[in-house]
């Protein structure tokens, strides 16, 4: 079979709600992505046989499939496609996998995997809240009501489940945020994500431009502590969830572009890394974050290698006690685990957090010595993709 190879692999600096980003409309803010894709690889723009797009809120300016509104914007020629895809969080992550499997089968040489969300010009949970509110329906179903009879599924209630079945004090929480800032800040001062991040202009929705490039990530915060991260007031009384030890809101798109054997040779490009494995696993939708924990083992065992291999994890910081949970399950070595900090420090832009994850790991890949990565995410619904990565 043949591989799938990842030549470029880039993402935007986050931008907080209302912030740096804000004043971008998304589906230009991807364009610069896939230029960038295209410029880092030195690909002919005629090369690229698809766009395929994680985006999750796909209303207003993020619909009329704004995987092929961002090909129209950007450098690619008009035969370019684009599509989109919402596995919710995960859904750049699916992008990548949907790519790798067109270029080993062979039908596609080379495919652009990307994501975007601005969580400021989109709300979160904006496009049900709208249509139930209008009376034109909802997602839970009569027969889905039926076979989970309890309250809408939660992801922030599936988040202190998981608190309550690994036993995870609410002050483990805060220490892991903490750590994640301290992670962040580590890596943006000592340069280690300017290979990765696309300079764009700083845009505000409220303001304009801002006449500077926007370079780092907005919402981490050097100079967090353990105090002020542990005052912060729970999402329920006497619950373990806050602000301060859940992923931030987050505006950025990122993407990597995917080949072949015949696509490198046709870009005369290098690559950074090989896909070795790709799993995707349903579970529980109830307390609905949990999958990670099962599909990771199930995708090692899948690639015949054990939680000792992996020398680089990247475990989405949707909420705490996501990575925490996962590390006591895989018994993982958290020196191991998201070294450049995470999404409760960085911002997890949702349909871009796939490929932005990604493209963190093969950089840290790459400026570490490391050669296997492994990517993981827990998604809405009780899903998880996992990605397993050769660094080359």
């Amino acid at each position: 079979m043949a591989e799938a190879y990842i030549v470029a692999a880039a993402r935007t600096a986050g931008g907080k709600r209302g912030g740096r980003l804000s004043g971008w409309h998304p589906v230009d803010l991807a364009a610069q992505v896939i230029d960038a894709l295209v410029d880092r690889s030195g690909a002919d723009p005629a090369l690229v046989e698809d766009v395929i797009m994680g985006c999750v809120l796909q209303a207003g300016e993020q619909s009329g499939c704004i995987g092929r509104m961002a090909a129209l914007a950007s450098k690619l020629p008009l035969d370019v496609p684009g599509v989109t895809i919402d596995r919710q969080c995960g859904s750049s992550q699916q992008a990548l996998h949907f790519a790798a499997q067109a270029v080993m089968a062979g039908s596609m040489d080379c495919v652009i995997a990307a994501g975007v969300e601005s969580m400021s010009r989109i709300p979160m949970a904006s496009l049900g809240k709208v249509y139930k509110e209008a009376g034109l329906g909802h997602y839970m179903s009569p027969t889905i009501r039926r076979r989970f009879p309890g309250p809408d599924f939660s992801q922030f209630m599936g988040a202190e489940m998981m608190c309550e079945k690994y036993k995870l004090p609410k002050d483990e929480l805060d220490r892991f945020s903490l750590a994640s800032h301290q992670r962040g800040a580590a890596a943006t001062q000592s340069g280690a994500f300017e290979a990765e991040i696309v300079p764009v202009a700083a845009k505000m929705a409220e303001g304009g431009e801002l006449g500077e490039q926007h370079l780092a990530d907005e919402g981490l915060r050097a100079n967090a502590t353990l105090e002020g991260i542990a005052s912060v007031k729970t999402l329920r009384e006497g619950g373990y969830i806050s602000a301060a030890n859940a992923s931030q809101i987050c505006d950025g798109a990122s993407g990597v572009m995917v080949v072949n054997e015949k696509g490198l040779k046709a870009l005369g490009a290098k690559p950074l890394a090989r896909i070795h494995h790709m799993t995707v696993r349903g579970g529980d939708p109830v307390i609905m974050l949990e999958a990670p924990l099962q599909a990771t083992e199930h995708a090692l065992k899948k690639a015949g290698m054990s939680v000792d291999d992996i020398d680089l994890f990247e475990v989405n910081e949707a909420f705490a006690s996501v990575p925490l949970a996962w590390l006591q399950y895989t018994k993982a070595d958290p020196a191991k685990l998201n070294v450049n900090g995470g999404a409760i420090a960085l911002g997890h832009p949702l349909g871009a957090s796939g490929t932005k994850l990604m493209t963190t790991l093969v950089h840290a890949l790459h400026a570490r010595g490391k050669r296997w990565g492994l990517q993981t995410m827990c998604e809405g619904g009780g899903q998880a993709n996992v990605t397993i990565v050769e660094r080359l």
